[in-house]
């Protein structure tokens, strides 16, 4: 396996809460890992260490040439790291102060340095392909809640970023909007982007991923390819799982 991104053992405390237990996985290029598992098993956290939303305690993250200990991670590496991830949030975080276009700019002026002019260019591109050509000039508090996760979606596509990370994507929405976030997300997959996926939509996680990882008490239980998880689990927690959520 050629490994695109690849972490190891990565731990995060809360306190005297060990949220996650020594991780290790590998990424090819190109390649779609869905992540599943009970509420409260570091799912959402293993998304935040890889880009230090939340800072590990200790192992390593290596994004192509770039790898970073987080033991001994600077401020520089934690900003190129940025630079190679893009996250969606499941709550959409958008800055409720600027437009639809001005939070997809954001990003690529501070975090990319790109001038104004160029970041506009690009927004007005990704607002085309998130079908939200017209809403450019809206705000967040005047768009639905599916807009809204395109939106901060679009902002993550941006950054034309080594690995996605989509935590939850469509958790906060309501049950109409919830098609069109998944369509999203599919044409983004079909394009090749590595990305990882912590979603509690089973049949999507079936239908999308190259490969599904189940997390327990902040561990890797068992992965594989999503016809063996989902067809013939080896592991008697992640069977005892998908029998509650099925």
């Amino acid at each position: 396996m050629k490994c695109q991104i690849e972490i190891t053992g990565l731990v995060k405390r809360f306190g005297p809460n060990t949220v996650l237990d020594g991780i290790n996985l590998c990424l090819e290029p190109g390649e779609r890992v869905a992540i599943i598992g009970p509420s409260g098993t570091g799912k959402s956290t293993l998304l935040r260490c890889l880009n230090f939303l939340d800072r590990p305690d200790r192992g390593t993250i290596r994004l192509g040439d770039l790898s970073v200990n987080a033991a001994r991670a600077s401020r520089a590496d934690v900003l190129a790291l940025r630079r190679r991830t893009g996250f969606v949030f499941q709550n959409y975080a958008l800055f409720a102060n600027k437009t639809a276009r001005g939070n997809i700019i954001e990003g690529l002026t501070t975090v990319r340095g790109w001038p104004q002019a160029k970041a506009n260019e690009r927004a007005d591109e990704i607002l085309a392909q998130i079908g939200l050509a017209d809403r450019g000039d809206s705000y967040p508090a005047a768009m639905s809640g599916g807009q809204q996760q395109r939106v901060g979606i679009g902002r993550a596509m941006a950054l034309d970023a080594d690995l996605m990370l989509f935590d939850e994507p469509t958790s906060a929405l309501d049950p109409e909007w919830v098609g069109e976030v998944l369509d999203l997300i599919r044409r983004i997959a079909d394009g090749r982007q590595t990305m990882l996926i912590v979603t509690h939509e089973m049949q999507f996680a079936r239908e999308i991923a190259d490969r599904v990882v189940f997390m327990e008490g902040g561990r890797i239980v068992e992965q594989g390819p999503p016809e063996q998880i989902f067809g013939r689990a080896q592991d008697d927690r992640t069977r005892a799982f998908l029998r509650r959520v099925g």
